[in-house]
């Protein structure tokens, strides 16, 4: 009886694990972080088409990661639970540790545009009480809506060469987007640096700020 006991909890476990185990789901569940969003959002900004984006979602909650709930002709989607963002991370630092390809992939595609240590949340949180700092966020107006950091400036990191005229050259700028390894961030301080400006890295995200109860604002009425 113990016996199927514990093959049957560990057949539970396994269902989040299979749920995790496509590149795309993650890539997903990534983007649901930043805020609730509809499918028809979802596929847009993971290049998927609508009904593989679906098929994706249908898997991460039947694992119960994500639940879902319609709103006029569209169905949104958010994380079930903050545990959800810690899962993720916890996933991303045993693969950092332990799988050589990473650290690999990171060093080719990342630290080559930025090799300068982030700043930690602590940190910058004291600095922007100080006005020390301003603080960019280069995700999308509608992730930058449902939830960003206090006085964070919006500037999606396709318009940020129109903007770079407004930032103050006297003052350090830090860049954050959807987590430790969003592209966005590196880029938007590579932009920076290019210009003469002062400019760092956040340590990780938006969904990591948020779940360490860090101050978090919104412009989402909803």
């Amino acid at each position: 009886m113990s016996t199927n006991f514990k093959h049957e909890l560990f057949a539970q476990f396994a269902r989040v694990g299979k749920a995790l185990s496509h590149a795309n789901r993650l890539e997903l569940l990534e983007f649901i972080a930043q805020g609730k969003r509809s499918v028809e959002e979802l596929a847009n900004v993971s290049g998927l088409t609508v009904a593989n984006t679906s098929q994706h979602l249908q898997h991460l909650r039947q694992a119960g990661l994500v639940t879902s709930h319609k709103q006029g002709l569209k169905v949104y989607y958010q994380l079930s639970g903050d545990d959800v963002i810690t899962l993720l991370d916890t996933l991303r630092g045993v693969a950092e540790r332990h799988i050589a390809e990473v650290n690999k992939l990171v060093s080719t595609y990342l630290d080559v545009k930025d090799s300068l240590e982030p700043i930690p949340r602590d940190e910058l949180l004291d600095r922007v009480k100080q006005g020390l700092v301003s603080v960019l966020d280069v995700r999308p107006a509608e992730e930058y809506a449902a939830g960003h950091l206090p006085g964070a400036v919006n500037v999606p990191l396709n318009e940020l060469e129109e903007h770079l005229k407004y930032f103050d050259s006297k003052q350090e700028v830090v860049a954050y987007c959807r987590g430790p390894h969003c592209i966005l961030a590196f880029d938007a301080v590579a932009q920076l640096r290019d210009k003469g400006l002062k400019a760092r890295r956040l340590q990780d995200g938006f969904p990591e700020w948020k779940l360490a109860g860090l101050p978090v604002e919104s412009d989402d009425p909803v």
